[in-house]
């Protein structure tokens, strides 16, 4: 009663609101270094806020690199990944979570296990693998590696032990098999799980910048990440291009988290997952 009096909400905002803000600034100088002159950018000491809104940056963006093509290539490579993520990781959970079958949780500890395994091991193999299917150097080499994780399969998993079996039992005992048991009554109760999936699968295929640098060399199936790497130089950086290319990159990421945020919250207490 005490607290409620003289604080109007939890002592915890006093903590979470300045650890916000430093998350936060960031994203704040990048969109303000986007509208920003060349001259602004390379003063000393540092310009933080600019003269005026110059577009500059966003001019140059448009009419010297191929962004369009660009965004259309990670929006691609990004759908084939979540839709993917949530049709294999969530039958795969499923499976893991409710069939029995020999040798389940051997195999479930294998899969675990390859988290464990630096990314930096299977590029090699890897790339001599889709090199023999000849998929080096197309979106496919970007995307299929997005497929499946052992990540969602895990997450899937811990969301599918905790709902109540008495659904599929009751559902079962009406005559549905195992497959329509999963389709209309498992997956509707999953959709926060899924929307979770969903928003860290978008994540990273949208962000993944290492493995399409080694497997993709032509600009016009560049990702964004790989694109606005290019405008990285020996000698000169355009940091009025990078600027608006990482707004240009970064706008949908934000949408789409916001229109799951719920969901993913939801998710987070509901599992128990933490970290």
């Amino acid at each position: 009663m005490t607290r409620r009096k003289w604080l109007p909400f939890s002592p915890w905002h006093l903590v979470l609101m300045p650890t916000a803000l430093l998350f936060v600034l960031p994203l704040v100088h990048m969109v303000l270094t986007s509208f920003m002159t060349k001259r602004e950018i390379n003063r000393f000491p540092p310009t933080l806020v600019p003269s005026g809104l110059h577009l500059d940056g966003y001019r140059q963006l448009f009419a010297q690199s191929h962004i369009l093509l660009w965004l259309g290539n990670t929006v691609l490579v990004s759908a084939v990944s979540v839709v993917s993520h949530l049709v294999l990781c969530s039958a795969a959970g499923y499976g893991f979570a409710r069939l029995r079958f020999a040798g389940r949780g051997v195999a479930f500890v294998a899969v675990i296990a390859t988290v464990m395994i630096p990314t930096q091991l299977l590029m090699i193999p890897t790339y001599l693998m889709f090199a023999r299917l000849g998929i080096v150097d197309t979106l496919a080499a970007a995307f299929v590696p997005w497929l499946a994780s052992a990540f969602g399969i895990f997450l899937m998993r811990q969301f599918f032990l905790n709902l109540p079996v008495e659904l599929e039992e009751a559902a079962r005992i009406d005559g549905c098999g195992v497959l329509r048991t999963f389709v209309s009554i498992v997956l509707p109760l999953a959709r926060p799980a899924l929307a979770t999936l969903a928003v860290f699968t978008l994540l990273s295929s949208w962000n993944d910048l290492l493995w399409p640098l080694v497997a993709i060399s032509d600009d016009h199936r560049y990702t964004l990440q790989v694109g606005l790497a290019s405008f990285h130089g020996m000698r000169r950086t355009e940091w009025s291009q990078l600027m608006a290319g990482n707004v240009v990159a970064t706008m949908p990421l934000i949408v789409a988290f916001l229109v799951a945020q719920k969901r993913f919250i939801a998710t987070m207490t509901f599992s128990g997952l933490k970290g």
